[in-house]
């Protein structure tokens, strides 16, 4: 590469050349990447807006693979049980048993195929341009950028995949032969968890975790946000947002006004309707099509 020269004259109090300096400009390079750094996005309501089961569920619905009175029918029965589980958050073998019994049976393929046509149908709309773009700044920097979210690892992988980024880590379903039993790997990719998960990523990719960043707009992240050096808060609820004052975090808030309000509080609630519905629903029409 060409590299520029600029002589610079020194003159004295009176007008003679006193001397002169020779400089290289080389043109500026970008900084290296840093091998050690990464940055972790949680998925629902942090990279897309509402959460990622309940769009898939409503692509699913679109393809008839179950109707709106069964989603009505186990809506109730779910909700309870998320506001049970809240309350007794140490107990979640109910939630592990039902997580992923909804694709028992299903080819691996077929849910990944249903997967990328859904994201591009419903999904892609649906992503934060700004939260979008902080990842797309690790990138820029030289940085991998994994998601980490409670859905299965195949909805991760092609949300990572179609937004061009490092990989997923997600809620792992046992696979024989090709499909899915019903039961999980491991536990659900929430809370504690995702910290876990990350920690251990990191141990893998010889990352240092002072030199990393996480974004979730959940307190329930709290463990995932604290493991690393930089926390930011997106979009956050009122717990996660008062936590991030509290610790000096940085807040990036890409809703607004009433606007943030109907995003916020529908895509929690309707989350966990739908992943209940799912598991019903998928069970009855897989029931139907062998009946």
């Amino acid at each position: 590469m060409a590299r520029s020269r600029k002589v610079t004259v020194s003159t004295d109090a009176h007008g003679h050349t006193a001397g002169w300096a020779e400089t290289d400009q080389a043109p500026l390079t970008p900084p290296q990447p840093d091998p050690t750094a990464a940055a972790f996005f949680d998925v629902d309501n942090t990279m897309m807006q509402g959460a990622s089961i309940y769009w898939f569920a409503r692509g699913l619905a679109a393809r008839n693979y179950f109707t709106t009175t069964d989603l009505a029918r186990f809506a109730w029965q779910q909700l309870r049980f998320r506001v049970l589980a809240t309350e007794h958050a140490g107990d979640m073998s109910q939630a592990k048993e039902a997580a992923l019994a909804f694709i028992e049976g299903w080819r691996v393929d077929d849910v990944e195929r249903l997967a990328e046509e859904i994201f591009d149908e419903l999904m892609a709309p649906r992503i934060w341009a700004g939260t979008r773009r902080l990842a797309q700044q690790h990138l820029d920097a030289g940085e991998r950028v994994w998601l980490v979210s409670a859905a299965p690892v195949e909805i991760g992988r092609v949300i990572a995949a179609r937004l061009g980024l490092t990989g997923a880590i997600g809620t792992v379903a046992e696979v024989v032969d090709g499909a899915y039993t019903g039961r999980l790997v491991g536990d659900l990719m929430h809370g504690p968890a995702k910290a876990e998960a990350v920690t251990q990523l990191a141990a893998v990719e010889g990352l240092d975790l002072a030199r990393c960043t996480a974004y979730s707009d959940s307190c329930n992240d709290l463990p995932m946000l604290s493991t690393v050096g930089r926390a930011v808060a997106v979009n956050p609820d009122a717990a996660l947002f008062r936590e991030a004052r509290q610790r000096g975090w940085q807040v990036r808030d890409f809703r607004t006004g009433r606007r943030a309000v109907k995003i916020a509080v529908p895509s929690t609630a309707a989350a966990g309707l739908l992943a209940g519905a799912v598991t019903a629903g998928m069970a009855l029409h897989r029931r139907r099509r062998n009946g």
